[in-house]
């Protein structure tokens, strides 16, 4: 029974990844060789520990090595497709900001920036409404682990900056070419307390998952382990007994066959979810992902195209859709949290519609018109972008408050103005 289960598993999950391309594969050895010595003196190890090898290796790691954005790399996300995205990106945090009662202090916080392309659309965006950012202390916090992006981050956002020690938390100094402080951390614990808007665009679909499968005798944890007749192959396996991970991750009320579970992403979110709670603030997360409905989207990108997730580890970005009703359950009772919806919907409440108008008619060339109606239509169509990735949002419980009313009859009144919408999460007039 459980060679056939695990047999089941490796033609699915193979065929369903494997890139239609015929181009030769470049293998990285030295993951390859540093995961068979480990599975060879330990055993089989989870699917989390596989994607942290192949992803974060401080040595060889996929993230640490590569640039992996824009057209030459293996996926391109929203910000690089269309300065608009971030720009409605960044008119959202001052919507917050300001019905949040315009702390004296603002964080804008990005966790995992890539290039840095959404946080320069969005302060482009702060530098344009300083009238109403007036007053604040703002500064830039990005949270990112891969050395080769956070200096791309660099020459793309400072004038100037200066690097730190490997051991200290702030690893990278620097002003914006707008004149804001800006700070580089390798994890969101060590970004400072404060009233902060916190920013996660394809970030949690990176971290490492744990992937379970239904079984007659219960719940049992899929693991990556050597092939047996190809001692240079890897291929996945059912763990004969419960494990730590499929004995306490799982809801008990689950229906579904077949799960992937990120705690990583879970403490993230507690970490974001206590922050706003105590300090204010709000955290937008745009990702692929759904609201606890599917079961295996564990695969692998190369040169924009899908890739087997065990072929040639280190030379691939591996992901998987974000479970946002787990994020919402370890979020807990502190904050509230809106969505998910849709890329489409979103961007349509925050007007992207006439924001194009507006670039269309200052823009008479021809090929820019041409891209800018391109790219917002591949933002926005159902059949591409649209539908498939979802925005989802934490905001702190006083950000949603109703005024109490005092008198009563006909005397009864307001203290207080009612809350502003979530932009973005409702329709707004225009």
């Amino acid at each position: 029974m459980l060679k056939t289960t695990c047999f089941r598993w490796t033609v699915v999950l193979r065929r369903s990844c494997s890139s239609a391309s015929s181009e030769s594969r470049v293998t990285n050895p030295s993951i390859l060789r540093h995961l068979t010595s480990k599975i060879t003196a330990t055993g089989a190890i989870t699917v989390a520990e596989y994607m942290r090898e192949v992803l974060t290796n401080p040595v060889s790691g996929y993230y640490v090595k590569n640039d992996m954005l824009g057209a030459d790399g293996d996926f391109i996300t929203s910000p690089e497709i269309s300065q608009i995205f971030g720009e409605l990106v960044g008119i959202w945090c001052v919507s917050e900001w300001v019905a949040s009662g315009k702390p004296k202090v603002l964080q804008l916080v990005e966790l995992g920036p890539g290039r840095g392309s959404l946080i320069g659309d969005i302060l482009r965006v702060f530098h344009q409404l300083q009238s109403v950012l007036h007053g604040a202390e703002v500064s830039v916090h990005l949270v990112e682990v891969s050395p080769k992006l956070s200096q791309l981050q660099a020459q793309c956002l400072a004038g100037e900056y200066t690097c730190g020690g490997e051991d200290e938390l702030v690893y990278r100094t620097g002003t914006t070419h707008t004149g804001l402080p800006i700070y580089w951390y390798r994890s969101v614990k060590d970004v400072p307390r404060g009233f902060s808007i916190f920013l996660a665009h394809e970030f949690f679909d990176a971290l490492p998952i744990h992937k379970f499968q239904r079984t007659e005798k219960g719940w049992r944890e899929v693991m990556v382990d050597i092939h047996p007749e190809e001692p240079d192959k890897l291929r996945f396996v059912l763990f004969p007994t419960p494990t730590l991970a499929s004995t306490t991750l799982i809801h008990e009320d689950e229906k579904r066959q077949h799960l992937e579970i990120s705690p990583e992403g879970g403490v993230i979110v507690q970490k974001l979810a206590s922050q706003i709670a105590e300090d204010g603030g709000a955290a937008l997360i745009a990702d692929y992902g759904h609201d606890g409905t599917k079961m295996d989207t564990f695969r692998g990108f190369r040169g924009h195209k899908l890739h087997d997730v065990l072929e040639a580890p280190g030379t691939a970005d591996l992901t998987a859709d974000v479970d946002f009703s787990y994020l919402r359950r370890m979020a807990g009772d502190a904050v509230v949290c809106m969505g998910p919806i849709t890329q489409r919907a979103f961007l349509k409440n925050m007007g992207i519609d006439a924001r194009l108008q507006v670039l269309l008619r200052s823009c008479h060339d021809a090929t820019t018109r041409a891209q800018l109606i391109h790219g917002c239509d591949m933002l926005t169509s159902p059949e591409k972008m649209g539908s498939r990735f979802q925005f989802f949002s934490l905001l702190a419980p006083s950000r949603l408050t109703q005024p109490w009313e005092e008198g009563e009859g006909l005397g009864r009144r307001r203290r207080g103005p009612a809350p502003l919408p979530v932009a973005g999460f409702s329709e707004l007039g225009l």
